[in-house]
Order: C-alpha cells, then sequence, then structure tokens
C-alpha cells in the first residue's frame, strides 16, 4: 500500500504543481503572485514533479502557442497533425526544448509576462537532477514494492509530466463532450474531472482561456480552482477577474 500511496501522491503533487503553477499561472496568469512565492513555486513544482520537471518558461510559451494556432499547423502539440499519440508527443518535446533554448520562432507577445529563472531551470532540467531523482524512485520501489507488478509504474514516475501532457492533448482532443462550439477539436473529458484535478475540462478551458476556474456547468467542479481558492485565502496568490 505504500507504493500505491506514493503513486497517488505523486500523480497529484505532479499535475497540482502543472495546472497550478505552470499552466494558470505561467501560461495563462489568470492569478497574481510575488516574485517570492514564484520562486517558492518553482522549487516545490521540481520536488513534485521530480525527473520529469518542466520548465514554467517553456511550457508557458509553448502552451501559449497552442492557444493562439490551435489544431493547425503551427500548434506545438495537435493530434490532427499526428499519426499517433507518441510522434505528437516527440515533436512536442522537441518544440519545448527549443523554446526554452530560444531556437523556436515565438513572436514578443507569447513571452511576456511568463517566468523565466533561468538559473534555476538550467539546475532543474540537468541529467544530474532527472537521474538523482530517478534512482530515489527506483530505490523506494525495491525498498517498498510488495509485487513484481508494481515495478510497472516506475515509468510514469520517471516522465509524470509528459504522462500528464499526453491525457490532456491527446484524448482531450478526441473524446469527450462539448459545451461550446470553438475553432478546435477540444473536448471535455469527464463530468466531474477528479483524475486531471480540472485540466480534464478542455473544452471549456478553449472557450475561456483566462478564467482560473475550468469548470462552467454546475457538475464541473474543478479540483484545482478549489486549491487555487484556499492558496488565495492565505494571501499568496490574487485571483484576476474572469476573462475570456
Amino acid at each position: 500500500m505504500i507504493i500505491i500511496a506514493f503513486f497517488i501522491w505523486h500523480w497529484y503533487a505532479s499535475l497540482f504543481c502543472q495546472t497550478f503553477f505552470l499552466h494558470r499561472y505561467a501560461a495563462h496568469k489568470s492569478f497574481t503572485m510575488s516574485k517570492t512565492w514564484e520562486k517558492v513555486f518553482y522549487i516545490v513544482t521540481w520536488i513534485c514533479q521530480g525527473s520529469s520537471y518542466l520548465s514554467p518558461y517553456g511550457y508557458g510559451v509553448m502552451h501559449r502557442l497552442h492557444h493562439a494556432y490551435p489544431d493547425t499547423e503551427k500548434d506545438p502539440h495537435s493530434p490532427k497533425y499526428s499519426d499517433n499519440l507518441f510522434s505528437m508527443m516527440w515533436d512536442t518535446k522537441n518544440i519545448y526544448s527549443a523554446i526554452k533554448r530560444d531556437q523556436y520562432p515565438v513572436e514578443e507577445q507569447y513571452k511576456k509576462g511568463v517566468p523565466n529563472w533561468k538559473a534555476f531551470d538550467k539546475f532543474a532540467s540537468s541529467w544530474f537532477s532527472k537521474l538523482g531523482w530517478g534512482i530515489f524512485y527506483t530505490l523506494f520501489y525495491i525498498q517498498f514494492a510488495d509485487h513484481w507488478w508494481m515495478f510497472l509504474l516506475l515509468p510514469i514516475h520517471y516522465l509524470m509530466g509528459p504522462v500528464h501532457g499526453a491525457v490532456i492533448n491527446w484524448f482531450a482532443h478526441k473524446i469527450g463532450y462539448v459545451n461550446f462550439k470553438v475553432s478546435d477539436t477540444s473536448k471535455n473529458i469527464l463530468p466531474f474531472d477528479f483524475l486531471m484535478f480540472g485540466e480534464g475540462y478542455h473544452n471549456n478551458h478553449h472557450k475561456y482561456g483566462g478564467r482560473a476556474n475550468f469548470g462552467v456547468k454546475w457538475f464541473e467542479i474543478d479540483p484545482g480552482y478549489v486549491m487555487i481558492k484556499i492558496i488565495s485565502a492565505f494571501g499568496i496568490i490574487k485571483i484576476k477577474k474572469a476573462q475570456s
């Protein structure tokens, strides 16, 4: 049970950092925070995402391009232009890496205001960091795994961030229901998105990109937004007025 508890913790801790810090803050600026808290969440993201740490700058800029050019040839991750899930994620990885190195053509408007702590990103994205986290996960499983099949979960730990991205960037453009007619194939995966912390309300999000709350219908409870409200209550962040 220790392994299952650890897997669940890693799934949701990594997912929270992705939806809260990388997505709703870095990419969309749905709320504000001080530079000190920004650096705190950089470190928290590194701890929670571990070997699959994603740069807020690389993620934020890439995601802005996704909203600017959804389901077109300029979209960094559209299923419409990929043969399968793996080819899409490989292309996404290459574009993300190029953006981080400032080797990808991006208009200045999509870079404006995106957090960019280059020194920390360099450390957190290094092979030293990735291998260190990978060794930690492996030793943890060797110590606590009760059954052989538990080791099948290890690759997900190594690639947790990209796994979360794959779920949304592929499946939320393939299956689900639609609340709004938009210019792309975005869909809502679940009526109550307990699995992806609100990220699964992808059609809602493509309609109202700047909203901190991805849920729209009364039954669409967004766990990520609940966490945002709690953090806001402590004065750590300030939620912006809902915007389109």
